[in-house]
């Protein structure tokens, strides 16, 4: 016998019964905007392993802990009177209508399949004047209006060193070719070894600061998400370092009484063996 499935609007009701004064669950009627904010940067993350995995079973839940997260926010929001769900449902379709002119060439939702048709370019290129306009639209002067206006502080360093930089590409700020871009990571390694030199831990925290900037820009060269690399480079070390437990538990040595020799020699092993 199947079951009914729950839809969207239970979700919301369910929502609404953990945060009831009186009959709510006591943990959620404590939580406030700012509590929620690393839940939902974890459930986030935990949408990206899932999909990096290759776990789809997995990330049908994970997208579940994900929405939950935004529906949690529409609760609070209404009972501060700020917003509700329905709001924030409105607000993304216009928006989403507004930066697609060539599916939605009217700005109505049901404008009939191939009514406008534009190439690649001319998509990116108006798309960004539409951000641009929005983000005009948002200032509150004109003396306060920056291409990095709306990076948010909160991303990952890495991602938002890329989006920095790829606005500031948008204006010229950039270089034409890679070859520039390593010559730079290479200054700022020389100035890292100045610093050391020097003994100047401050110098060397900043310079060390400046080439994983610099790092970031090469990456986008070279057409690579830094994130997702870096996340690829941790899973792959990861998995070369319990393989050096592995041997060494078999061996009956544990990982502090093993020479560093020993170490390289299993670590280079594993990359033999494609880990």
């Amino acid at each position: 016998m199947s079951r009914t499935q729950h839809t969207l609007d239970d979700l919301l009701y369910l929502m609404q019964r953990l945060r009831d004064p009186a009959h709510g669950c006591p943990w959620d009627l404590e939580q406030s905007f700012e509590t929620i904010v690393p839940h939902t940067l974890e459930e986030a993350y935990e949408v990206a392993d899932a999909i990096a995995q290759g776990d789809f079973d997995q990330l049908t839940g994970e997208l579940g802990d994900l929405l939950f997260q935004v529906v949690y926010y529409a609760q609070l929001g209404r009972e501060a009177g700020h917003f509700d769900w329905n709001a924030v449902v409105d607000g993304i379709t216009r928006k989403l209508i507004r930066r697609h002119p060539h599916v939605f060439p009217d700005g109505n939702l049901h404008t009939a399949p191939g009514t406008r048709s534009l190439d690649a370019g001319q998509i990116k290129h108006r798309w960004e004047e539409i951000k641009a306009e929005e983000r005009a639209a948002k200032a509150s002067a004109p003396q306060q209006l920056s291409l990095l206006d709306d990076v948010p502080q909160a991303l990952p360093a890495l991602s938002r060193a890329q989006k920095l930089q790829k606005r500031a590409s948008r204006a010229g700020f950039d270089w034409s070719e890679t070859g520039p871009v390593v010559d730079k990571v290479q200054e700022e390694l020389d100035e890292i070894r100045q610093a050391v030199a020097a003994g100047d831990q401050q110098a060397v925290a900043e310079e060390v600061g400046d080439l994983l900037f610099c790092m970031v820009n090469l990456a986008r060269h070279l057409q690579v998400d830094a994130e997702t690399a870096l996340r690829a480079g941790n899973s792959k070390f990861e998995r070369r370092f319990r393989y050096i437990e592995a041997q060494l538990a078999a061996t009956g040595t544990t990982i502090e009484q093993a020479t560093l020799d020993q170490l390289d020699g299993f670590w280079d092993q594993a990359k033999r063996n494609g880990l």
